[in-house]
Parts: structure tokens; sequence; C-alpha cells
């Protein structure tokens, strides 16, 4: 196990120097009530006061239920500002602008996560603050989150923290078991979780990336995510 101590000694560090260098006044990320989020916040207030985390509602139902009461709960506990932002209409007005295109079910999925860096960036460059990001490590190998959608920001804490040292790392934090223990989601539609949608569990994914092991048919989706998702890890293909 990690020495979370040190950790979060040295990550705090990181992100004073990443504030400074950028001559920001703040930091800006969405708050989703998640685990990620909720470590992206705590080491982001200890880093810099001024910390906003986002929370921003999207069409699903779980959004305006736990997923709000969740982010309210661990902003409160540790003191962490927090604004609202209601993109329901905002995704329903662009599914009207586009009625020209058939939307499939993927790319309806992919609007929330962009909507929501839209807002952070908006509010960013209104109020100088640099946005953080709340990715993990499991989910950029399998390629698990939106194309400059959650894949995007300025900087990112937790990039090479695998969920189990993310759960790990909250305990040591102090953070409310009620997100320690909460089924991961992006919350994009109704009864979605991400170990359903990929098919394999956090753990069994942290096992391969920590350990290097891995069942046969655990391994064989591991290998396919991080594949056909090689693209979201690079930038933007150039002639030179």
């Amino acid at each position: 196990m990690r020495d979370y101590k040190t950790e979060t000694a040295n990550r705090v560090e990181f992100i004073k120097g990443i504030v400074k260098s950028a001559k920001a006044s703040g930091i800006v990320y969405g708050n989703s009530g998640g685990k990620d989020s909720a470590l992206v916040g705590i080491l982001c207030k200890m880093a810099c006061e001024n910390t906003l985390g986002v929370i921003m509602p999207c069409a699903s139902k779980r959004n305006y239920e736990s997923d709000k009461q969740d982010a309210e709960t661990k902003a409160a506990l540790f003191g962490i500002a927090t604004r609202t932002v209601d993109l329901t209409d905002v995704r329903s007005g662009l599914e009207q602008a586009m009625a020209e295109t058939i939307i499939s079910d993927t790319a309806l999925a992919n609007i929330a996560p962009r909507l929501r860096m839209t807002t952070l960036y908006t509010i960013a460059a209104s109020e100088n603050m640099l946005v953080a990001g709340t990715s993990n490590r499991s989910e950029a190998y399998m390629g698990y989150f939106t194309k400059f959608g959650d894949g995007a920001c300025d900087f990112n804490p937790i990039a090479d923290l695998t969920v189990t040292e993310i759960y790990e790392f909250l305990a040591h934090l102090n953070a409310p078991a009620e997100i320690i223990k909460k089924t991961p989601s992006g919350g994009l539609f109704e009864g979605q979780t991400d170990e359903s949608e990929m098919g394999i569990t956090y753990a069994a994914i942290d096992e391969f990336l920590l350990h290097g092991t891995a069942s046969v048919a655990d391994r064989a989706i591991i290998d396919r995510f991080h594949s056909v998702s090689e693209h979201k890890r690079k930038m933007p293909r150039t002639l030179v």
C-alpha cells in the first residue's frame, strides 16, 4: 500500500506549483459525487482555498438525487464551495438543433461529459481558474472516458492512481463511507454502471495494472478496451 500521508503532501505541493506557475486565481472541477471527484476536490482544497466544485446534472435521474446529495455532502465536509449548473435543457436543445442527425446511443451518452467540460472551461476562463481533471489510471488504461469530455483538463492530480488506490486514499482522508462504497457510475443514463458497461470489475483491472495478473477472459476484455481506445490517449494526429 502507498504511503498516503506522503502522497497527500506531494500532491498538494504539485497542485500549488501548477496554480502558481499559471498565475491562476483558483481551481474548478466537476463535483459528480463520486470517488474520483471527491479525492480531487479534497486535494485541490488543501492546496488552494479558492477551489470550486461544480455539480452538473444532465438528464439522468441519478444526477438529481444520490449524485447531487453525495456531492453536497462531500463539499460541506471538506469546506469546498459548490455551484450547480443544470445541463438537461442544454442537452435537449442540442438534440433538437441536430434534428437532421440520427444520434447514436454512444454519441448521446457522450454529450453530457462534453457539455460539463464546456461548462468548467467557461467558468475557468471567466474567473481565472484552472480545470482539474478527475480521471484515474484504471479508466485511462481502458479508455473509459469521453474524449474532449471528462478526459480534458489543465492538470490531473490522480491520473496515476488506480481505482483501488483511490479508495485507499479516500479512506486515509476520512471521506464519507457512502462515497467510498458507492457503485462507480458516470450517471450518463438510467441504470448505467461502469463495471456492467465494460463487462469487468475494477478489481480485476487493477489486479492486472498493479500485479500483471488476470484471467484469460479478463485479459481479453482489458486488451480489447485498451487497443480500441488508443486514440484517446494521444494528441490529435498531424502531418508533422
